[in-house]
């Protein structure tokens, strides 16, 4: 008989822990399971963030490298237009962000510029435009969404040649929502085809490439 309690206390015991309720499981447990969790913004950084210096293939004083981008127009054909369209004899500013219909890319960055573009013209800017490795016609329903009109130009890096041209890649391969290869965020300030600021962001980071950070330089 006590050979039976003993027996039947154990397995009571055993059985009591594997039915805890699961928030007092370990936290590393909880973790594993991380796609069921959508409650944060997306955080947008590169497998190198540690590093402490952010390099690019192109810096103030330099030449912009020549590339084409793409756009709908308003009729839904596809246009294009160049890097020396938009900043020969012209002060552009051109701004960059990891994805079109991403959070702080669509709640901030872009907003901003429209926001702002009236006083950035005021002060002598010519072209500001948006650019993301996203094809044209994400980027114009993208627009659409936002309810941009001429204010900011929208422009598609599709294959990512501008951003590869000016050493501006991000790595988001490892990130669970696919985004692959895209571009870090930045904004620079170009003069006649030549760089006159470039605020180049750490990943997706937003601290400094706003509008209000170009409108502070000018």
């Amino acid at each position: 008989m006590a050979a039976s309690l003993t027996t039947f206390s154990r397995l009571f015991s055993s059985t009591t822990v594997s039915l805890l309720p699961p928030k007092t499981l370990p936290s590393k447990l909880s973790m594993r399971f991380p796609a069921s969790r959508h409650a944060k913004p997306l955080r947008f950084s590169s497998s190198s963030s540690s590093s402490s210096t952010i390099t690019a293939a192109i810096g103030v004083g330099d030449k912009l490298p020549e590339a084409t981008f793409s756009f709908l127009d308003s009729d839904g054909e596809v246009q294009t237009t160049t890097v020396s369209e938009l900043t020969k004899g012209k002060k552009a500013v051109l701004f960059a962000v990891p994805g079109a219909f991403t959070p702080t890319c669509s709640q901030k960055h872009v907003p901003g510029f429209v926001e702002k573009s009236g006083e950035l013209k005021a002060k002598g800017v010519d072209t500001i435009a948006c650019i993301s490795v996203n094809d044209a016609f994400v980027m114009k329903a993208w627009k659409e969404d936002l309810k941009v009109n001429d204010e900011v130009l929208l422009l598609s890096d599709g294959n990512g040649m501008f951003t590869k041209a000016i050493g501006c890649e991000l790595d988001l391969s490892d990130k669970p929502v696919g985004l692959g290869v895209r571009s870090r965020r930045y904004a620079l300030l170009a003069e006649d085809g030549v760089v006159k600021l470039f605020n180049l962001e750490e990943g997706g980071a937003f601290t400094f490439s706003g509008a209000q950070d170009i409108l502070d330089a000018l």
